[in-house]
């Protein structure tokens, strides 16, 4: 229930859901009460943040100090680890489409950095997370490991850990599978810092390895940076979501477990 509860709030509490209830709550003063300037004021306010949320400069400098504090993994930088663990994201599933398509968003990228590692650490095993949705037939860590053995992964070299709901519960999983053993984290840039909380609370030492960089560093067109596109509306979604995240995770973790470590 906690675990529905949590979920529910945080989707409300995302951008568009956000300001569509602001919209809302606006729509009402102005069509049905008396307090007309109350409702201006409420629809002008969710008029500029969608538009100021959906423009490349605003929502990019939003997300790039999220995703930006670990460098990409290079094999050469570190010794062989024996595990790649590669967090679950959001999935479908559809047997009649390619592996591939069934992971939606941030999925196939961890999925693609992971296999990279593992293949950089001849020996090792690539682990999967995530559980089934209620929707799903089968997991999400299944999902991608169809992904990872339709890129040439042998099953043998592929674990699962379908169990976890979230990032805690997967820190502890992960835990009973590699205890003392090295492995390298595979996670979407902007989730890393939150991810490494949980396994570092659960007394495990990863090697950051981000995957899914968003925010964009390369030169655009004037155009791409003065319209405002749903593409980055998702960027300032992402930010916003890994802040209520971390928000949520120094209210239940104790202090010492939250704070950052080098």
């Amino acid at each position: 229930m906690l675990f529905i509860l949590k979920k529910t709030v945080g989707g409300l509490l995302m951008p568009l859901p956000f300001i569509l209830l602001m919209m809302a709550i606006a729509l009402v003063l102005l069509w049905m009460t008396r307090w007309q300037k109350t409702g201006k004021v409420f629809f002008s306010l969710s008029w500029l943040l969608l538009l100021l949320l959906s423009l490349q400069p605003v929502a990019d400098n939003l997300l790039r100090p999220v995703e930006s504090g670990y460098p990409t993994y290079q094999p050469q930088a570190h010794p062989p680890v024996k595990y790649v663990v590669v967090l679950g994201g959001g999935y479908t599933y559809n047997p009649d489409w390619a592996p591939s398509s069934n992971l939606i968003s941030n999925s196939l990228p961890r999925v693609a950095e992971g296999i990279r590692i593992y293949r950089a650490n001849p020996g090792s095993k690539i682990v999967f997370t995530g559980a089934q949705a209620m929707t799903n037939p089968v997991s999400s860590a299944a999902v991608a490991g169809k992904v990872a053995e339709s890129l040439g992964v042998p099953e043998s070299d592929i674990i699962l850990l379908d169990k976890p709901r979230d990032t805690h519960q997967e820190a502890q999983q992960v835990k009973i599978l590699a205890d003392d053993q090295p492995f390298v984290l595979v996670t979407s840039a902007n989730h890393l810092p939150r991810a490494l909380v949980f396994f570092r609370q659960a007394g495990l030492s990863p090697i950051p390895a981000p995957a899914n960089q968003l925010a964009i560093d390369s030169p655009l067109n004037p155009w791409e940076r003065a319209l405002p596109q749903a593409l980055f509306l998702s960027h300032s979604e992402r930010a916003w979501y890994e802040t209520l995240g971390s928000i949520w995770q120094w209210m239940t973790l104790p202090s010492s477990e939250t704070k950052p470590v080098s």
